[in-house]
């Protein structure tokens, strides 16, 4: 049954990677909730996972003309060193901690997703009155 999960986590992870939002907010819930690994154990498969993924979407992405390099290479640049930062922390961390803050990004992200659609759909209506 394990398989089944892995291909079924991989697939829709890398859906929502080739849109750019993250893979790694389906990826690494989905490891540690149904494969039960760890914090850190998911974390690491999404770096792997991320390489290929990034690289096919960059391909896409690219070609469609949606990447403007002058603004990418200097937040890649910038990315490495806090790549770097973030990997010695993680794992220098206590894992329940390490969940909790990543727990707490989550939740972040998603309430400014809906702050900003409530935004939008109130900036429309107020559009839709005059």
């Amino acid at each position: 049954m394990s398989a089944i999960w892995v291909i079924a986590i991989g697939f829709f992870s890398g859906i929502i990677s080739g849109m750019g939002i993250g893979g790694g907010t389906i990826l690494i819930p989905a490891l540690i909730l149904l494969l039960d690994l760890g914090q850190q154990q998911a974390q690491g498969v999404n770096l792997i996972y991320f390489i290929p993924t990034a690289i096919t979407a960059l391909i896409t992405h690219h070609k469609n003309k949606n990447v403007l390099w002058k603004t990418a290479k200097p937040l890649a640049l910038t990315g490495l060193v806090g790549a770097v930062a973030g990997a010695f922390l993680a794992v220098s961390m206590d894992a329940e901690i390490l969940r909790k803050c990543f727990g707490g990004f989550l939740f972040f992200m998603g309430l400014s997703e809906l702050l900003k659609k409530k935004a939008i759909e109130e900036k429309s209506y107020a559009h839709k009155k005059e």
